[in-house]
């Protein structure tokens, strides 16, 4: 029996989308996940599936709803970059739209460990961080400038309430010295229309398959600035260096190496501007992983979220232009 009950809105979902056989034994399996989304493993008739459904409120301690809608969002994602990249998502199964619920193949952990639980544990292999690089500016280029794909992620909405208020302009409220750098990133962020973006790369959302970089969770997809996916993934590299400093040199290898393999796929614009945009979101976002509604549940202490804080505001204050000069501003800080 699960640990906590099934909402009976998954299990109308299953039966209605012919994914639970009558008569079969269902098995609901709790999952562990982010803080946006029910989420279940479901094995019935020799099948295993994740179901998934979005939360109206997110399970943090702020004050953070967001619109259930974004399933549909999410589906689309994976339709669209299954499509250009197979296996580089779970394979999608099912939708029912009404109930903000999806089903994808369940991949066992066995095969495809988490890249965050990894790299907590200090396994930290910069030749992964570069395939996470190079599937990630391969899934932006194939959709840069496709007003198609646009026309199916007009999700600014979702976005602004799930990543540009939660993270940037709930810092800003919190940090009023770096307020007006924050805003601006916002602003210059949301106006910024070019490829798919996920919005939600993080390590948490990634696993390391046999074949490569697996991506999951994509409620938060969006047509709007790649240089997002970037830094935001890129930015995990960095804070787990508070954790697991005995790795801190692999760590920087793999910001490295993930950068340098993403520039080598991003086809759609000059490198200068698109790490210009990445170079300057990365010390906010640095900022809102303490002080956003969001904040990383492993910086426990309050000297790491005061070194992160030391670290992102004067590149807020004056940012730089390159990655690498973030990286080389994070390693130098006492």
């Amino acid at each position: 029996m699960p640990t906590r009950p099934v909402d009976p809105e998954l299990i109308a979902f299953v039966t209605d989308a012919g994914l639970a056989p009558a008569g079969a034994a269902r098995v609901w399996t709790p999952l562990s996940g982010g803080v946006s989304s029910d989420i279940w493993r479901f094995d019935c008739a020799g099948r295993s599936l994740c179901i998934k459904r979005a939360l109206g409120r997110l399970r943090v301690a702020a004050d953070w709803t967001a619109p259930v809608g974004r399933s549909l969002y999410e589906w689309r994602w994976f339709e669209t970059v299954n499509a250009l990249f197979p296996g580089a998502v779970p394979q999608p199964v099912a939708l029912d739209e009404p109930r903000g619920a999806l089903a994808m193949a369940f991949l066992e952990p066995a095969d495809h460990p988490l890249w965050k639980a990894q790299l907590l544990a200090g396994l930290v292999e910069p030749a992964f961080a570069a395939k996470v690089g190079s599937r990630l500016g391969q899934i932006h280029a194939a959709t840069a400038g496709r007003a198609d794909i646009a026309a199916r992620f007009a999700t600014d909405d979702i976005f602004h309430a799930l990543r540009l208020d939660a993270y940037l302009l709930a810092t800003a409220e919190r940090r009023p010295e770096v307020a007006g750098p924050l805003r601006a990133l916002v602003e210059r962020t949301a106006a910024t229309h070019l490829a798919l973006v996920h919005g939600d790369v993080s390590p948490k959302n990634i696993l390391a398959g046999p074949d490569g970089p697996v991506f999951l969770d994509a409620e938060t997809a969006w047509y709007g600035d790649p240089a997002f996916d970037l830094a935001f993934c890129l930015n995990h590299l960095l804070l787990k260096r508070l954790v697991v400093p005995q790795v801190g040199d692999a760590l920087a290898a793999s910001f490295e190496a993930l950068t340098e393999a993403y520039f080598a796929e991003a086809d759609w614009e000059p490198r200068a501007g698109l790490e210009a945009r990445a170079a300057s979101l990365l010390p906010g976002l640095l900022l809102a992983r303490v002080d956003g509604k969001s904040p990383v549940e492993y910086l426990t202490r309050e000297d790491q979220k005061d070194r992160v804080r030391a670290a992102a505001a004067p590149l807020l204050l004056a940012p730089v232009g390159t990655l690498v000069e973030v990286l080389q501003a994070w390693l130098t800080k006492p």
